[in-house]
């Protein structure tokens, strides 16, 4: 009987261990990829190139918010370049992280006010945004992003 709860004792320790530091593991993937996905607003407001081309996978597919599909990293750099992705501010706050193997999905809301020559020049927008984190040659990149402008609500609905 002794042995039994010996050994009972034993596995609830084991698993309550393994489950600590999968947590732990987890809080260090979350903030890890929280520092890309900031980094990537960051290397989007500055208009950095560089920093861009580093963080995102080179077949990058991007669901814009001006309606638009950009299908690889290179067109979304000319994007850049022309003036069409340009912002006098923009702030990202990431909500929800949703972890896969080898993938991790970012979910939350972005304000931004585009800049003079760029769609919606001067209007504040708030935005849903969607960024899925790929692991790839031992190095986390952004894979694909969803962003959508939120319809602020009519009045009298």
């Amino acid at each position: 009987m002794k042995a039994k709860l010996l050994l009972m004792l034993i596995l609830i320790s084991c698993a309550a261990f393994a489950s600590a530091q999968e947590t732990d593991a987890q809080a260090a993937l979350q903030a890890e990829i929280r520092a890309l996905d900031m980094a990537h607003a960051k290397a989007i407001f500055e208009g950095d190139a560089k920093a861009l081309e580093l963080l995102m996978d080179d077949e990058v597919t991007v669901n814009h918010p001006t309606g638009r599909i950009v299908k690889e990293k290179k067109e979304l750099l000319d994007l850049i370049d022309q003036g069409v992705i340009r912002y006098t501010a923009f702030e990202r706050t990431p909500e929800r992280f949703l972890f896969f193997p080898d993938m991790v999905v970012v979910m939350g809301g972005e304000v931004v006010v585009p800049a003079p020559g760029a769609p919606n020049a001067g209007q504040r927008l708030q935005r849903r945004y969607t960024n899925a984190w790929m692991k790839r040659d031992g190095r986390w990149r952004l894979a694909f992003r969803h962003a959508n402008n939120v319809c602020p609500p009519k009045p009298g609905v």
